[in-house]
This record gives structure tokens, C-alpha cells and sequence, in this order.
């Protein structure tokens, strides 16, 4: 019994979410090999062989993959998949995109979004935003699964020394091209990745005023900003600062939410964060039910004063 993880990567470097898939695969017995697909991914093969607890690296290399087109990527596993019994993605928006593609290709179903691995054939996934946990398991020959990061611990990024094979690259299916991508440049750290995060609803009013309060909070924090959907959708911060069940997961060390009174939506994407603390002037807010500090205040005069203490 073999599971094959699929790397996430700049083709330099990993993403942080493929070491919590490399956990999730350990446990699901067996060795775990990772697949780096990407053109000139030298680095990130080289980073995937030192992950503790990986047997071996499959590095395919070539221009096809360049771009990390979904087909492509997908037709590179698909060309391996028969010698592994599990096969899993990061739960990120490019795993997403590739793993049904994987599962619709070899006739078997998908297990998304898993946190726990029971057994090799059972595992744990939240449904009803978070609010019910299904145990599914799986009779297929091949287990096809996304990985919650939030669910497991990062595998140590040192420590290995998997030998890394070269394998043929899969050709360009042809059914999709790459026009171009508008990258965000953030000084600050990556939402899913950051230890510390700053979030704000739609209490504050105006994007002026999102900018205006918690910018100097997360700046004396370190932190990333994030945002609940309401905000997100009246205009006062971008979609890929949305926390919450149709945003980004996140499981920080310090989620600080400002003006967000907890929609279960919201409550889906942030409650395994290890210390939440909630500033609202509603003292009924669902917020402060899953806050582990609650401050019953005005946002407006609580977190300039924070920042001043800070």
C-alpha cells in the first residue's frame, strides 16, 4: 500500500499546504511518494525529498506542466495512478481543481475536504459548514482524496532523504491554454499560511475605514488581513481576503475578528484557529461563542487602543 501526494509548489519551492497533505498520507499507511510536476521544478523536487517520512520523489518535468493547467496535471497523475491505493491533493483551489478530474478518470469517488484519517479505508470530513463530521469510507481500489490542511500537522520540511526519480512528462492534452494571470502583490503573509490574522465584517462601514483601523493592527501584529463575506461582498476588502466556508480555511495561531458577528458560514472557516478573540458591540453575536476572549465593545474606539497598548 503506496499513497501518492500531489505537490502544490512555485516549481521552486513548496506550498506549505503539501506538507499537511504528506501528514495525512503517513497516516494513511504504507509508504508515501510525491509527485512534483512542473517545468524546471528542480527546487521543489529537491525541497519534497528532505519532507520526513517521504519514501521517494517522482519529479516530471516539462513545458506542458509550466503552467499547472489542470488537465495536464491530471493526465501527469493519471499516468502513475495504477501503482498507488491512495492518491491526495491539498484541499487548496488547485488541488480542487484537479482531483475530481483524477477520480472522475479512474471511476471512483471522491473524498473531499478530509481532517481525519480513521484507517486507510475511513475518513472524517465536516459537512453542514462544519457542523456535522461524516465518517465515509471508501470500498474503491483507489482512494482519491483532498486534504483539509487545517486537519493535520505540517510534516517536518527536514529530516528526509527520499531519492528523486525522473519520470516521463505528460504531453499537452490541448484542451485548455494558458492566457495569463494577474498576480496580487501582499507584503504581508499568505492567508492560509499566517500564524497571526486580523479579520473584519462589515461593521466597519467603508473599505477607508477597514484600511484605517486594522491596517496598524496587523502591521504591529505581522499579520495578514482577512474578511467575512459580507465585507467581501459590500466592497471593503478582495475576494481572496474572504474567510469562511466559500473562502479560505484558516487555522492561525491568533485569529482576531473585528465587527464580524459569526455567521455559521464564517464560523466554518476560522474556529479551529488555537486562540480566537472577537471585538463586538453586540453582545448576542454567534461570534462570541466560539471566541476564546470576547471584548464587548466599539470596534471604533477598541482596536486604536489596542494598537496604542500594543
Amino acid at each position: 500500500m503506496t499513497a501518492l501526494v500531489i505537490a502544490e509548489h512555485d516549481h521552486g519551492t513548496l506550498k506549505g499546504a503539501t506538507l499537511n497533505t504528506v501528514t495525512a498520507a503517513v497516516a494513511c499507511g504504507g509508504d508515501v511518494h510525491v509527485l512534483v510536476a512542473g517545468h524546471n521544478a528542480a527546487g521543489a523536487a529537491q525541497a519534497a525529498s528532505q519532507i520526513a517520512g517521504v519514501a521517494k520523489v517522482l519529479h516530471a518535468d516539462g513545458a506542458s506542466l509550466a503552467e499547472q493547467l489542470a488537465e495536464n496535471v491530471a493526465a501527469q497523475v493519471l499516468a502513475i495512478a495504477g501503482n498507488y491505493s491512495h492518491i491526495l491533493f491539498p484541499a487548496t483551489a488547485h488541488g480542487k481543481n484537479v482531483a475530481p478530474r483524477v477520480a472522475a478518470k479512474l471511476d471512483v469517488g471522491q473524498i473531499s475536504d478530509a481532517t481525519k484519517v480513521v484507517s486507510p479505508d475511513t475518513f472524517e470530513r465536516p459537512i453542514y459548514a462544519g457542523n456535522a463530521i461524516a465518517t465515509v469510507q471508501s470500498g474503491d481500489s483507489v482512494k482519491v482524496l483532498t486534504v483539509r490542511s487545517t486537519g493535520f500537522d505540517a510534516a517536518a520540511a527536514s529530516g528526509g532523504s527520499a531519492a528523486v526519480e525522473s519520470i516521463p512528462a505528460a504531453a499537452d492534452s490541448g484542451l485548455s491554454s494558458f492566457v495569463g494571470a494577474e498576480i496580487a502583490k501582499n507584503d504581508r503573509p499568505e492567508l492560509t499560511a499566517a500564524k497571526i490574522i486580523v479579520s473584519g465584517g462589515r461593521a466597519l462601514g467603508s473599505s477607508e475605514k477597514f484600511n484605517e483601523v486594522l491596517t496598524p493592527l496587523a502591521d504591529k501584529l505581522g499579520a495578514a488581513l482577512g474578511a467575512s463575506r459580507a465585507a467581501v461582498d459590500a466592497g471593503y476588502a478582495p475576494n481572496d481576503w474572504q474567510v469562511g466556508q466559500t473562502g479560505k480555511i484558516v487555522a492561525p495561531q491568533l485569529y482576531i475578528a473585528c465587527g464580524i458577528s459569526g455567521a455559521i458560514q464564517h464560523l466554518a472557516g476560522m474556529k479551529d484557529s488555537k486562540v480566537i478573540v472577537a471585538i463586538n458591540k453586540d453582545p448576542e453575536a454567534p461570534i462570541f461563542s466560539v471566541a476564546d476572549y470576547g471584548l464587548e465593545a466599539d470596534l471604533f474606539t477598541a482596536v486604536p487602543e489596542l494598537v496604542k497598548s500594543l
